[in-house]
């Protein structure tokens, strides 16, 4: 068995990927996801908490998910110094029990952040959910690229691939 497997690598063929504002909900943050013609993706966008917003994302499902022979997410990335989440859903819609694992970037660095199962919390509408099953990662339905709080203003995370592995 191999020790891991390319979610998204975009230089080849990736995900479809959709955004998934604050303005759902009255808000005013704005957020895309483009890929380049060298194969990189770029998250970017304004975020604002004007209105009672506050968060970004980046949405997609995958083409595997069953990733219970791994135990963590491997993601190259160069950010701008803020903190984002790489969330999960255990089913393919935008509402319920999501599982998050934040991350805080190195303004213009590339790194490979490693995010273990065990790291990902439940959570639902940006609150904690404690009593909730821990994360599945046998029946992944929707992966995510996240931004929010009060972190108002533009923001810029390029990635590179995502990967599950196994440490």
């Amino acid at each position: 068995m191999a020790d891991e497997l390319v979610i998204c690598d975009f230089s080849t063929s990736c995900l479809e990927w959709r955004n998934l504002d604050d303005i759902v909900m009255g808000g005013m943050s704005k957020s895309t996801m483009q890929i380049d013609e060298v194969g990189m993706a770029t998250f970017s966008g304004i975020l604002s908490s004007d209105r009672k917003g506050g968060f970004a994302s980046v949405r997609a499902v995958p083409s595997a998910c069953d990733f219970s022979a791994f135990d963590r997410f491997a993601v190259k990335l160069k950010g701008d110094g803020r903190c984002y989440d790489f969330r999960v859903r255990n089913h393919h819609d935008s509402d319920g029990l999501v599982y998050g694992c934040s991350f805080v970037t190195v303004p213009g660095e590339w790194m490979e952040v490693e995010l273990p199962f065990s790291g990902f919390l439940p959570m639902k509408r940006g609150g904690r959910v404690p009593d909730a099953a821990p994360f599945n990662p046998s029946m992944v339905g929707q992966i995510c690229f996240l931004v929010a709080g009060l972190q108002k203003g533009a923001f810029n995370l390029q990635i590179d691939r995502i990967r599950a592995v196994r440490a």
